[in-house]
């Protein structure tokens, strides 16, 4: 692994960024790419904090509430949804609950029916996925979604 992140970007000043051909920041004379001393590079420090990559707002010009924008409206797409219904201010009626109400559900009830429900928008998720691409749909995805 540490030879296969030698080459990856740490930072904008990283020497790495030579190999893309890209300047890096404050650069200096003698810099090369896989020579960098940052502390991402080192054995010690693989898997702990710093970037390998510049962060998604640099290269693409999108905020992360674009990106989130972006992933909600690829979802509701894919399983069918406009967004009117998903928004409709009408969809849940919010109270607070007593823990003596005698209509409340169990929390571990309440915990494993959002467990199922998840696993069914996982499983129609692949199953779409799989059909918009042409593959067969796995087996496991129609059992979690029947």
């Amino acid at each position: 692994m540490v030879e296969a992140l030698r080459y990856e970007p740490c930072s904008p000043a990283c020497a790495n960024w030579l190999r893309y051909g890209i300047q890096p920041k404050s650069a200096k004379a003698g810099m090369l790419p896989g020579r960098c001393r940052g502390k991402a590079h080192k054995a010690e420090h693989l898997g702990y904090a710093g970037r390998r990559i510049l962060v998604s707002r640099k290269w693409s010009n999108k905020t992360l509430r674009e990106h989130k924008a972006d992933r909600r409206a690829w979802v509701l797409d894919m399983l069918g949804l406009s967004d009117e219904t998903v928004t409709d201010p009408h969809r849940y009626v919010w109270r607070p609950v007593s823990s003596k109400d005698p209509n409340r559900t169990p929390l571990a009830k309440r915990l494993l029916r959002e467990v199922a429900n998840r696993r069914r928008t996982r499983a129609r998720l692949i199953e779409l996925q799989a059909r918009a691409d042409g593959h067969p749909v796995p087996s496991s995805a129609l059992e979690v979604a029947a």
